[in-house]
């Protein structure tokens, strides 16, 4: 009989552990896991889902003709900007000196189009959200004068060269800041031809195009010392 009761002790210990514990581990899971679908605001990266905003665009990219007469070239997209990855300058007057971007701005530049005075497409804004535009696009002074200075405008990426290897899929030179927004630059009327993407339906750019990012230092090339000998 005691031999039972220990034997009994042991057990019921053993299952108050196996109880305790097994609570303990779903308690866990509750404050560290989050259903999607369970979720009321479902967990986002900005940078993964902007490029999803102009999806509904895609389809009518793929189909829609090409107009050799108004397309943008590689040197007027870098003309106006001061250098590569600056906000581009306003290359129009701008009639309402104080205006902001919902109010006039976005009449053009939300979804593009042609636009029959200046005889050119409007390019599309990656991030509509920010209203403000005159915060960071100044218009262009032509007929100001300036002292000369010695600043170095760093040349822009070479197109058709940001492919790790032969034949993958090119990298993106430049930040996602601001720029998550990827069919607004590269495909469209208004869209750069060097520049266009030739399968805007396929909008997960990033699944097979990753930036362009050096986290680690450059080590040279690591080689094996031959410890082997001849003789």
């Amino acid at each position: 009989m005691k031999r039972i009761g220990i034997i009994s002790l042991f057990a019921l210990l053993f299952a108050g552990f196996l109880i305790n514990w097994l609570y303990s581990y779903e308690k866990g899971r509750e404050g560290a896991y989050i259903s999607i679908s369970d979720a009321k605001d479902p967990p986002t990266i900005l940078s993964e889902s902007a490029v999803f905003e102009r999806s509904g665009f895609a389809l009518e990219y793929v189909d829609m003709p090409v107009d050799a007469q108004h397309q943008r070239t590689l040197d007027d997209y870098y003309k106006n900007r001061a250098y590569p990855g600056a906000p581009p300058s306003i290359p129009h007057p701008v009639k309402e000196k104080r205006s902001m971007g919902g109010k006039v701005c976005l009449q053009c530049h939300q979804n593009g189009g042609f636009v029959e005075k200046f005889k050119a497409y409007a390019p599309v804004t990656p991030h509509p959200a920010m209203v403000n535009c005159k915060q960071c696009h100044v218009e262009q002074q032509t007929q100001a004068y300036f002292i000369d200075t010695d600043f170095y405008k760093k040349p822009a990426p070479a197109v058709g060269t940001n492919n790790a290897l032969p034949g993958s899929p090119p990298v993106i030179p430049h930040q996602l800041q601001m720029r998550e927004n990827c069919l607004s630059c590269h495909a469209g009327p208004a869209a750069v031809k060097e520049l266009r993407v030739t399968h805007p339906e396929r909008i997960n750019c990033r699944q097979c195009h990753v930036p362009k990012e050096h986290q680690f230092e450059t080590v040279e090339r690591f080689v094996r010392a031959n410890t082997m000998s001849n003789d």
